[in-house]
């Protein structure tokens, strides 16, 4: 692909940097479209349009304007799609919204591992645990969002979406991976919500960008959806053990039932992000035969996470660390 001009709205942190810094690499003329909440590395290299996508800014600020490609990390419902389809139609060339695999927890009974066919079907009620209800409001609408591009038509509307899990990277502002770091590096034992036997399929942040990249212009995928994750499949436990063994720490690991660390006043989320149950675990079989998308080994993942968590750690702490030495008493309890 030759150089295009690509519009980005939203994703100035994490992914929306990564893909940009590829675009800008590969000699793209990039348009960045988002709040100007925070700064972005990029200087006099790309065009900035400052505005909220939710009012009058997005259609003030794109009037008359044409894009070969866009890279969409902001649109979160129903509404966000409806309005990019109707102000960009026959103005783009290509349009790639980035969804979530929590398109398929909101089904009820959802295959683990979904794949893409899992997407059609009955979803649940609005939930009556407050503790679920944003992870189900999220899920839902990225469903109505993907369904207001799906109808849109891909003749009239050259849409791709892409669907992916929780994502790990040095950029990860939720820091949920370096949360284990830390608790890794202090020495000090690791609490496993229930064991840690579930398995987990996450995606690395520079995967999502060079993915997105590589499928701009390709015909093929309009109107179609994608699952993308890495192939390993290790449990929790699986997965800490290596980065214990990536760090070089000694610390245990220590399984410890859910419940306990609630009568404990310890949300096990907070404790071990990778311990909730809006973790969604997808198929990534379709990307690789029909894109040709293989992720990058788990290990080297892993091993660059760490080795830049070394090298530059940063100078506060997750949240839910602060708890730390409530966790070293309860490991000390239940040990």
């Amino acid at each position: 692909m030759g150089p295009v001009h690509v519009l980005v709205i939203g994703g100035n942190r994490f992914v929306g940097l990564l893909a940009t810094w590829r675009l800008l690499a590969g000699r793209h003329r990039v348009t960045l479209f988002n709040r100007g909440t925070l700064p972005d590395p990029f200087g006099d290299r790309v065009e900035r349009l400052v505005g909220d996508r939710t009012g009058p800014d997005l259609e003030r600020l794109l009037a008359g304007r044409r894009f070969d490609g866009v890279l969409d990390l902001a649109a979160f419902t129903g509404e966000d799609g409806r309005r990019a389809a109707d102000l960009l139609r026959g103005r783009v060339g290509h349009y790639l919204m980035v969804s979530t695999g929590q398109v398929y927890l909101v089904r009820p009974g959802c295959p683990s591992p979904a794949r893409e066919v899992d997407y059609d079907g009955p979803v649940m009620a609005r939930p009556d645990d407050p503790d679920d209800l944003w992870d189900w409001q999220y899920g839902m609408g990225k469903r109505a969002c993907e369904d207001a591009l799906a109808a849109a038509g891909p003749a009239g509307f050259p849409a791709t979406r892409l669907r992916i899990p929780m994502v790990n990277g040095a950029l990860d502002y939720h820091r949920r991976l370096e949360g284990y770091l830390w608790r890794l590096v202090d020495g000090g034992p690791v609490l496993v919500p229930d064991g840690g036997a579930h398995r987990v399929r996450h995606v690395a942040g520079d995967e999502v960008a060079r993915l997105l990249c590589g499928l701009l212009g390709r015909e093929e995928t309009f109107g179609q959806a994608y699952n993308a994750a890495q192939q390993e499949a290790p449990t929790l436990l699986e997965l800490l053990a290596a980065l214990r063994q990536a760090t070089g720490s000694r610390a245990e690991l220590v399984p410890v039932p859910a419940a306990r660390l609630r009568a404990a006043g310890l949300a096990p989320v907070e404790v071990s992000p990778f311990s909730g149950r809006w973790m969604s675990f997808l198929d990534p079989s379709r990307a690789a035969r029909e894109l040709g998308f293989v992720h990058a080994p788990l290990d080297r993942v892993l091993h660059g996470v760490v080795s830049g968590f070394l090298s530059h750690p940063p100078a506060d702490r997750p949240k839910g660390y602060a708890r730390r030495a409530e966790e070293l008493a309860l490991a000390r309890e239940v040990g």
